[in-house]
């Protein structure tokens, strides 16, 4: 059994890697693997084990998936009812000048890549990033820079806060780091965006024009968006101070937003729980799927097999290593299945496996939801194009993983 579930997994990881080539979403294929393994559990128990115990355990994987999966829906619903109403995009095009230099938009882009992805998922980032872009009259090569930087920002401003990335969430949630912890990773993150920019804009020299083609921000939205905004300090302030879990206060959130905008929509008879449906159920689906699967694996003993990485070589060295290999393996089943064979390292390893696992995946622009979303929105943006990217790339991680492991080391030891 323990070979028929480790080639499923196998089977499950190929589906995820060639999606774009066999045109199944990795949704379907991770969810039907993930149910047919635990499936398999009960049929042909493991190592003798009872269906009560394997229930025991199916509950333990369930309450993991299902803290992680209600954070996940309360931010998103969040970032779908303001990305409807078109109040991020206003909200950008507001905030750029007429006329820019193309030195300092790769600056500006860069920032704020890095800063929207703290706050809002990484698809919503990118996303509205490289609509920015995508409006300008530039060469080819010049808005591949800019696509390649917004990819790496996007992906380096959600590791420092668990609202910004799902793998640093999960790290989070297993007590491995604190909020407090993971603050000291936004200097880290931000130079490499910053150190990557600037070998990205070494030869430009132009000046860029920006079409500005703002609306009226209306009251209603101003509104939720503040809601939004206290909803993310109050989960970080809480459970700093009282140790609150965030999901509990991000539902409470989300539930006052429900009821501030039923109360300023009262009048056009819309229902405010209908954005719940327009958030990325795909997304979520996945992250169910490849949990179950890491679940079982933790069960039939194979996670244990991770730990020999760290006995061959220094913690430091091999969570580097890793991070690179997140952009082959798909960094949310990496990252559990790290967790769940349970690594003793200290809290700096883990900031740094933290950055790895969160940034890595720009190495290649399969590596991450933002690198795929962005290629599917910039036609000079593809996988050989991006691979002539990779020495600023690989400059810019390394720059950022070992200032985080050498400035964590320094703070907590």
């Amino acid at each position: 059994m323990t070979i028929i579930i480790c080639t499923l997994a196998i089977i499950a990881l190929l589906l995820v890697i060639f999606e774009e080539v066999i045109h199944v979403n990795k949704a379907k294929s991770t969810l039907f693997i993930g149910t047919l393994s635990w499936l398999l559990a009960y049929l042909v128990p493991l190592h003798g084990s009872t269906s009560a115990q394997i229930t025991n355990e199916l509950n333990e994987n369930i309450l993991e998936i299902a803290t992680l999966w209600l954070f996940l829906m309360a931010a998103m619903t969040f970032v779908a009812y303001l990305n409807s109403k078109g109040f991020i995009s206003n909200l950008v095009q507001r905030l750029l000048p007429k006329k820019m230099s193309e030195r300092k938009f790769m600056l500006l882009i860069g920032g704020f890549s890095f800063l929207f992805s703290s706050f809002a998922d990484n698809v919503t980032a990118t996303l509205v990033s490289v609509a920015v872009i995508a409006s300008l009259d530039i060469p080819a090569r010049q808005r591949l820079k800019y696509a390649t930087l917004i990819i790496f920002a996007v992906n380096s401003g959600g590791v420092s806060l668990i609202t910004g990335d799902v793998t640093t969430l999960m790290i989070f949630l297993e007590g491995k780091v604190s909020i407090a912890n993971l603050l000291l990773l936004i200097i880290p993150s931000f130079t490499a965006v910053l150190v990557l920019a600037l070998l990205l804009a070494r030869n430009m020299r132009g000046e860029l024009t920006f079409e500005q083609e703002t609306l009226p921000i209306e009251r209603n939205d101003k509104i939720i968006a503040s809601v939004f905004l206290v909803t993310i300090f109050s989960t970080l302030f809480l459970n700093a101070l009282y140790q609150i879990p965030p999901v509990l206060t991000f539902l409470f959130g989300l539930s006052c937003m429900f009821l501030i905008a039923q109360y300023l929509v009262r009048k056009t008879n819309k229902n405010v729980l209908n954005y719940i449906r327009e958030i990325e159920f795909d997304t979520l689906l996945f992250f169910l799927g490849v949990l179950l699967i890491v679940g079982i694996l933790k069960e039939v003993g194979v996670l244990n097999q991770l730990t020999k990485i760290y006995t061959a070589m220094d913690y430091s060295v091999a969570n580097y290593i890793l991070g690179m290999l997140s952009a082959i393996l798909d960094n949310v089943p990496l990252t559990a299945a790290l967790l769940k064979a349970d690594i003793e390292m200290d809290v700096a390893n883990w900031l740094a496996l933290t950055y790895a696992t969160g940034v890595g995946g720009s190495m290649l622009v399969i590596g991450s939801a933002a690198g795929i979303i962005a290629m599917s929105k910039v036609k000079e943006l593809n996988f050989i194009s991006y691979l002539s990217m990779f020495g600023y790339l690989i400059v810019a991680y390394s720059v950022g993983y070992w200032l985080s492991y050498g400035l964590t080391s320094t703070v907590l030891n």
